[in-house]
């Protein structure tokens, strides 16, 4: 996959292009895209996804803890769908109210080698959201331009807004599936307190883009890969009340089988599975008491799927 800053460096090549903000790159998108890309491959097309950076709602909502990926999480999940231009147009308050025929001139229809324009079945842009499908058809007049199906496996309708719905509930099962993979945070190995470590169960804490969704507080079934190797592990997202009255959320995750120093050094966190909510003990040794607990079901769980 290539990256690209205009449509206008494809040369002599027919393409086609889809556009949408594919946060998440879901199993509806990976359908949606597989699709595009066999059409493409009938034609002898070349295939261009165009997306935005960034997202149009950082911008019209500004708000943290929103984006299931970041966009160089989002462009490596994409490299991996067999497109093969990759164009990122740069979002702002003035796009947003920009008429769509512009919008068109000035990004899509500047290269005459642009023969489709394939749509999701409810994207549309520019001013008012005034850039549906059927105004695409009427001005793209030269151009063949497709409404995409709706991807609903099992009746279920899939988008990425759902996702960040079960994962702010904290159910990762379900938004794993919707996903089609595992949700991940990736950051960069920080020193915390310590207190892992002081009661048998080094930690550790990693520091993330604050645009990154976050599941809900509580204790999860993890994998981890770091150095090119991926270990079982338990994360604790949360405030740690047991220690302290502070409302920072600290990811923080105890890794099977390894005591290497890693501060410093990126890390990669899956969650497969939440145990339990997060909770205020009494003492710390009824703490250590419950994370032994919860290491047991988590050493437990992968035993059982090893076997």
């Amino acid at each position: 996959m290539k990256k690209i800053n205009s449509l206008n460096e494809i040369e002599n090549e027919e393409f086609a292009i889809t556009i949408g903000n594919f946060d998440g790159v879901h199993i509806g998108h990976r359908s949606i895209l597989g699709d595009i890309q066999s059409k493409c491959k009938k034609k002898n097309q070349k295939f261009v996804l165009i997306t935005f950076r960034p997202h149009p709602l950082r911008i019209l909502c500004p708000k943290e803890n929103f984006l299931l990926n970041t966009y160089s999480e989002k462009e490596k999940l994409i490299s991996s769908l067999n497109v093969d231009y990759f164009l990122e147009i740069p979002f702002d308050r003035d796009l947003s109210t920009l008429a769509p025929s512009d919008f068109l001139d000035k990004y899509i229809l500047i290269n005459k080698d642009i023969h489709s324009i394939y749509m999701g079945h409810d994207f549309a842009f520019g001013a008012n959201k005034e850039g549906n499908f059927s105004f695409v058809k009427k001005y793209c007049k030269d151009v063949h331009v497709e409404k995409l199906r709706e991807f609903t496996p099992d009746e279920e309708n899939v988008s990425s807004s759902i996702i960040r719905k079960l994962i702010d509930k904290g159910d990762i099962l379900r938004a794993n599936n919707l996903l089609g993979r595992n949700f991940f945070l990736m950051g960069t190995i920080v020193k915390g307190a310590g207190r892992g470590k002081q009661i048998g169960f080094p930690t550790a804490n990693i520091s993330y883009s604050s645009d990154r969704i976050t599941p809900k507080t509580g204790v999860y079934i993890t994998t981890v890969e770091i150095r090119e190797m991926t270990y079982f592990s338990i994360t604790n997202i949360g405030v740690n009340p047991t220690f302290s009255e502070e409302n920072q959320k600290t990811v923080e995750t105890h890794i099977f089988d390894f005591d290497d120093d890693i501060y410093g050094e990126d890390l990669k966190v899956s969650f497969l599975q939440r145990i339990r909510d997060e909770k205020k003990f009494n003492s710390v040794n009824e703490l250590v008491d419950q994370i032994r607990l919860d290491v047991e079901f988590t050493k437990a769980y992968f035993k059982e799927r090893s076997c």
